[in-house]
């Protein structure tokens, strides 16, 4: 077992890419104590392992009191599926394959968070601002144009994206209105070689998880077979705040359903 800071998808873009289970527990669910932070409202911490029992293990002791459940059957559970046209053409056939096992799903259209990234930026431009203006030299040179780029927000702008988001939730909750749990695929695209230039890739690849941070909402990336180059996909259960217990009973049953003999 592992734990992982989420911000953006830092807890289930490696659990995806390496074919194993992540999960961002609800906002403010697991203490952020001894986290240095990169974006105070948009942080959580939470446990990555090898199954999903694990990670209700590790919530077990990260949240005392957290109690799992377990689902008899996945026809108790009404899905929204979103987001499959997204990803790329085996990552997509394996969600849509692992999507088929819950007889009450239906699509849903979830709403656009343009518009509510500056805020991100600001925060993070507030945490590094004094000691980025004391040590510049000190960050690495991937990161530099970051910080400036955050640094560069005013506060006009962050005020402009932070009603944004607050509209962004509000109409999450009006979308998934008719439906338990969200079932999107984790990652569009399987992992991009070691070597490969981040910024090339980074906005594709948190398109999928950061909607989820930008709320609060618990989320679980969870394996779901190979995909292109025989790499791992991953599909995301996602739900609304406070239902975790609830998003990792559906990543158990699903995988019960799922394996072989």
């Amino acid at each position: 077992v592992g734990l992982g800071t989420d911000s953006g998808g830092s807890i289930r873009i490696p659990a995806a890419w390496c074919g194993i289970v992540g999960f961002k527990p609800t906002w403010g669910l697991v203490p952020l104590d001894g986290c240095f932070p990169l974006a105070p409202s948009y942080d959580h911490a939470g446990p990555m392992a090898r199954t999903v029992e694990e990670c209700e293990a590790a919530m077990q002791v990260l949240v005392p009191g957290f109690e799992p459940v377990r689902l008899e059957s996945l026809e108790e559970v009404r899905v929204g599926i979103a987001w499959l046209e997204a990803a790329d053409l085996l990552v997509r056939a394996q969600v849509e394959a692992a999507a088929e096992h819950f007889p009450q799903r239906t699509i849903v259209e979830l709403p656009s968070t343009d518009g509510t990234y500056v805020e991100f930026m600001h925060e993070v431009a507030d945490v590094h601002r004094e000691l980025y203006s004391e040590h510049a030299d000190a960050y690495g040179e991937n990161v530099r144009p970051k910080i400036e780029r955050c640094l560069a927000v005013t506060d006009a702008e962050a005020e402009t994206a932070r009603r944004r988001r607050a509209e962004v939730r509000e109409r999450y909750l009006e979308a998934t209105q008719d439906v338990d749990l969200l079932l999107t695929p984790t990652v569009p695209f399987v992992a991009p070689p070691a070597d490969a230039d981040e910024s090339a890739f980074r906005l594709r690849g948190i398109s999928l998880t950061y909607p989820f941070d930008c709320t609060g909402w618990p989320a679980l990336a969870l394996p779901c077979g190979p995909a292109e180059e025989g790499l791992p996909a991953s599909l995301q259960l996602v739900g609304k705040p406070g239902q975790d217990a609830l998003v990792l009973a559906a990543g158990a049953s699903l995988v019960r359903g799922t394996a072989g003999p």
